[in-house]
């Protein structure tokens, strides 16, 4: 079990127990985007020791937020993913990840980053309400990685998915400037003239991509600081 304990009867005091300690959200955030390997895990927490990964994750078995278990032949290896329980986090995780993307520029010199986590970070700005039923593209670049992503938009909100599928327009761009440009601070005609972006396919499609989230909205619903 963990070492930290709030001597107190509250469910929040119990949570903070289990995904308080350092480095445990990150864990979470590397298996809401699927199960992972001791080693994909370590490649992932840049500065983490494979001693106090070990022991993160055994707390977190015996809490039954994550199982370890094997990928079937012909990989045959031992991945570590979430339970049922440990899955049911995800809408807290949301919440923080809109919560502390006020807090995200500027970057810290030295900082990490992998695309993929921008998977969670978009779903966490998607909208929940209907938005226009269109797919788009989206390549985040970061150095020589790169992530694609289907933006697809209907009744029921805004989905992400891995992978860039059926899209007649896709958007090309670092994580700092597909954030601009949902968020409607910079225009994508803009981003491409800075030689921020790069848009393949139909223009008019991928200006639509602010619609399908809502980081515009809570930034006008944000007072101003005097």
């Amino acid at each position: 079990m963990s070492n930290l304990h709030y001597p107190q009867f509250c469910a929040l005091a119990r949570a903070a127990e289990i995904i308080g300690e350092r480095w445990t959200l990150l864990i979470i955030r590397e298996l809401l985007l699927g199960p992972k390997r001791f080693g994909d895990l370590l490649d992932h927490l840049d500065g983490m020791s494979p001693t106090l990964l070990i022991t993160r994750l055994t707390a977190l078995i015996e809490c039954n937020v994550v199982r370890r278990t094997a990928l079937p032949p012909p990989a045959n290896a031992q991945v570590y993913e979430l339970t049922e329980i440990g899955r049911e986090v995800q809408p807290a995780i949301r919440e923080l990840i809109r919560w502390g993307g006020r807090f995200l520029f500027p970057p810290v010199p030295g900082d990490t980053f992998e695309p993929d986590w921008v998977l969670l970070g978009l779903d966490a700005i998607a909208k929940r309400s209907p938005v226009p039923e269109i797919r788009v593209g989206l390549v985040v670049t970061h150095g020589k990685g790169s992530a694609g992503f289907t933006v697809a938009g209907g009744g029921f909100g805004t989905a992400i998915e891995r992978g860039i599928t059926d899209c007649k327009g896709t958007l090309e761009a670092p994580f700092d400037a597909v954030l601009q440009i949902v968020g409607t601070s910079v225009s994508v005609q803009d981003a491409i003239e800075a030689k921020r972006a790069r848009v393949s396919g139909s223009m008019a499609l991928v200006r639509k991509l602010p619609l399908l989230f809502d980081l515009a909205e809570r930034r006008r619903m944000t007072p101003a600081s005097n």
